[in-house]
């Protein structure tokens, strides 16, 4: 009975903020104005994808998607050096999405059935367990996430360097999320009125780490949850701040996300690593916005101890992945969606990630397998 009870309290409540937001762009009509709202994290994307948020929208708000997924944003060329130092006999590590992702040529998943060892992983400390079974071996991590996932991946090279254990190195392809922020917000050609911002990402950093944007552009900012509740929520307290002209922060998740964020994880990152300029699919170089290992932990580079420099690659032409990213268009705007590029054979990351915006919308939106 419990279940039910609260099944109908869920029901009530979406009603609710649906007719809220009914009334929110019924206001917004009325004042002659249309907002643009972004929300900034894969599990987000994904979320509005399966439950048809945009779908109930008024004419007056939009919600489009941004580089939420920092598979998608990683550049071809990464790939290709993984590939590479694959050929060479080094144990590849990785999380699965990259395994199909396409390269300038080719995928790891196609590098692997040609014989590279590419080992797929569900935790980061499975990089340690490859190295212990394998010590003759070196074992390259693909070290490629926004601030989530750079934690944890920091925290085993930590556990390796007490370990003493000598054949593992990070590929590194980290990424920051507010620096790329301020280059979307900063971009004349991108209206960005409100962020529903990244909760995992925010659970790091810090709720308090967008205040720049409120307070310095104008940007409504709320970080929410990832149940659909908490995505409604958020994007009623968005338009709230809008039709009230008042920009700040609104933290929603406080149950998991803190103003001051994990100060022991930062820490941590800071220890071993350096902010530097990095490419970022679609948005090009922005600076500062990567992270790297210190000249100290340069033994752990991949890049220093096997002679290889991952280089922007060879994007396919054909492919608007970088205008879906940048929130320019909507994935089923591209030409090749679901025709040429399907996730049977995608023919860019944004249809190969479980976070990325196209993959979501072929799923849910068309009702894609």
């Amino acid at each position: 009975m419990t279940r039910y009870i609260e099944g109908f309290r869920k029901m009530d409540a979406a009603s609710h903020f649906r007719t809220t937001l009914a009334e929110q762009g019924r206001q917004l009509a009325e004042q002659g104005r249309s907002i643009h709202l972004m929300e900034v994290c894969g599990s987000h994307t994904m979320a509005i994808a399966r439950f048809g948020i945009r779908d109930f929208l008024p004419a007056a708000i939009s919600l489009v998607s941004g580089p939420g997924c920092p598979v998608c944003v990683t550049d071809p060329g990464y790939i290709d050096a993984a590939i590479t130092l694959a050929g060479q006999g080094k144990i590849i590590a990785t999380f699965g999405d990259m395994l199909r992702v396409p390269g300038s040529r080719t995928s790891l998943a196609e590098a692997r059935a040609a014989g590279g060892r590419v080992e797929v992983c569900y935790s980061p400390l499975t990089a340690i367990e490859l190295a212990r079974n394998h010590p003759e071996t070196e074992v390259v991590f693909l070290a490629v996430g926004f601030e989530t996932t750079i934690a944890p991946v920091v925290a085993m090279l930590d556990a390796v360097i007490r370990q003493a254990i000598d054949n593992v190195s990070l590929l590194t392809a980290f990424k920051r999320v507010p620096p790329a922020l301020s280059a979307l917000i900063a971009d004349p050609e991108i209206q960005i009125d409100g962020l529903l911002c990244p909760a995992h990402v925010s659970a790091i950093i810090g709720a308090d780490a967008y205040r720049p944007y409120a307070e310095q552009y104008g940007v409504a900012c709320v970080v929410a949850g990832f149940e659909p509740l908490d995505i409604l929520y958020g994007l009623q307290g968005l338009t709230q701040q809008l039709l009230e002209n008042r920009p700040h922060v609104d933290n929603q998740y406080g149950r998991v996300v803190k103003a001051e964020g994990n100060r022991q994880a930062q820490r941590l990152m800071e220890h071993y690593l350096l902010p530097a300029d990095a490419s970022w699919r679609g948005l090009g170089t922005i600076p500062a916005s990567g992270l790297v290992l210190r000249p100290e932990f340069a033994r752990f580079d991949a890049v220093h101890r096997h002679g290889i420099l991952p280089t922007p690659g060879r994007i396919n032409p054909r492919c608007q992945c970088g205008e879906v990213l940048k929130g320019k268009i909507r994935p089923a705007q591209c030409p090749l969606f679901g025709v040429a590029c399907h996730p049977d054979k995608p023919l860019g990351p944004c249809m190969v990630s479980s976070e990325g915006s196209c993959a979501a919308d072929f799923k849910y939106a068309r009702g894609g397998a």
